[in-house]
């Protein structure tokens, strides 16, 4: 079945993404490592806080899950009960009794907000924290004119080890790229299903041509045809001798324990991948785990689709709410019982939410000006509400946020200075976080 957006977009044409295509060169291993060293050198933060952003493509339906509104009229509060939850005083959506007993985990924004309900420009927002401007093509791959967060992150804080410093999955969003920071800073795409039978990372591994004790062969025969060409390549471009010796380092990340270990899920016991779920979403989450556990500082899950403009209850009901109430219930459990909760911040969101008022095909549309946004773990305190909205949920009722304060939370919450700059290409100062504050009562 192809899944496809209202705007047309189909999650085929998305899975389909060049990591770094649109920058002239795929993101290869020997880029990637090219990029872990240049950033080693600028320096690294002494933070130990990862991200994992839950992206929940096309739009969830907050007035439905964590903002719900039972005092109002039919056509606005729809079809669902809540629920208590571990919170006193918080109630959460029937569907999702799993989700319900975590909160004292996580904590909710429900005074969101941001004036765009179009997919490809409020992706950018929100992945970003710039609204994009004149000239922005949302069907290009990547397409960002700002760097994504996890981009940013491998820029200020470099990797640790043999990991990649920012991963993409199951697929590359096309608003997940590094922008004006340049290929070196791209995410490393994983671009397959993490619960597919037969699934595996390419890039790790020889390919299956290539027996294990040929791949030392191989090695040395590049390694012949490099000295070949050696003093005629230092000639023409300093930067081409470096490539040796990243493709060389590429070759023992493929050996390397730490990496096949980080991205090896079927290491995961059944039971644990059961409680996540048999799905997309469960068992990015489970990677997702994995790999900040190995040291990836950023992981960016993109699942799709949650853009329910026809059906919004009945999709919600059997398919959407159960697969996030499993895997993001078990997420917090599991990165807590590891002792990693207070070192990883869990970002779940979509690009805005959905109509407070139901259309005629009992679907709810896009709604950028209200929306809820939860953040747990990373020094976040659990069990905390911020803000409110209206009483239709249709315009934030205090303390409105929005993109901008998102960003400079998440940057300080990984000690990068919301307050830094970046320089761009031609030496033009831009400021990390367009103008926007820190979420203190998360804190």
């Amino acid at each position: 079945m192809t899944h496809r957006f209202c705007d047309g977009v189909t999650r085929r044409d998305a899975i389909r993404i060049g990591t770094a295509a649109a920058f002239g060169l795929p993101l290869t291993l020997p880029h990637l490592l090219r990029a872990s060293e240049s950033a080693k050198n600028k320096g690294r933060s002494a933070s130990d806080v990862s991200l994992i952003y839950v992206f929940l493509h096309g739009g969830m339906s907050t007035i439905d899950t964590f903002d719900m509104k039972p005092d109002a009229a039919s056509e606005f509060r729809g079809e669902f009960s809540s629920v208590p939850s571990a919170t006193p005083g918080l109630r959460v959506c029937e569907h999702l009794p799993k989700v319900a007993k975590e909160t004292n985990r996580f904590s909710l924004i429900r005074s969101f907000r941001h004036h765009n309900s179009d997919h490809g420009p409020a992706d950018h927002y929100m992945f970003t924290g710039y609204f994009p401007t004149a000239g922005f093509n949302p069907n290009l791959s990547p397409n960002n004119q700002r760097p994504a967060f996890g981009s940013v992150v491998s820029r200020k804080l470099g990797p640790r080890g043999s990991v990649p410093p920012y991963v993409c999955l199951p697929k590359l969003h096309p608003s997940g790229g590094p922008a004006y920071l340049g290929a070196p800073h791209a995410p490393f795409v994983i671009d397959g299903d993490p619960s597919a039978p037969n699934f595996s990372v390419p890039d790790l591994v020889p390919p299956p041509a290539i027996a294990a004790d040929r791949l030392d062969d191989r090695r040395k025969l590049l390694a012949d045809v490099d000295r070949f060409g050696a003093a005629a390549e230092a000639k023409v471009n300093r930067h081409a001798r470096a490539v040796e010796t990243f493709r060389g380092k590429a070759f023992d990340l493929m050996t390397s324990p730490a990496a096949k270990t980080a991205f090896d899920i079927a290491a995961e016991p059944d039971k644990l991948r059961d409680e996540y779920g048999r799905h997309s979403l469960g068992q990015s989450c489970l990677l997702a785990r994995r790999l900040v556990e190995s040291g990836v500082r950023c992981v960016t899950i993109d699942h799709s689709n949650w853009d329910t403009h026809d059906g919004n209850f009945a999709v919600l009901k059997k398919s959407l709410l159960p697969q996030f109430d499993a895997a993001i219930s078990t997420l917090f459990r599991d990165l807590a019982d590891r002792g990693l909760l207070e070192t990883t911040l869990v970002l779940v969101t979509g690009e805005f939410g959905r109509t407070p008022r139901i259309n005629k095909n009992a679907g709810r549309d896009h709604w950028g000006p209200a929306f809820t946004v939860l953040l747990g773990g990373g020094g976040i305190h659990g069990g905390r509400v911020v803000g409110k909205s209206d009483p239709r949920a249709e315009r934030p009722a205090s303390d409105p946020y929005g993109p901008e304060d998102l960003a400079a939370t998440l940057f300080a919450r990984l000690s990068i200075d919301p307050k830094d700059e970046f320089l761009t290409p031609e030496g033009r100062p831009v400021a990390l976080v367009n103008n926007g504050n820190v979420i203190h009562e998360l804190l």
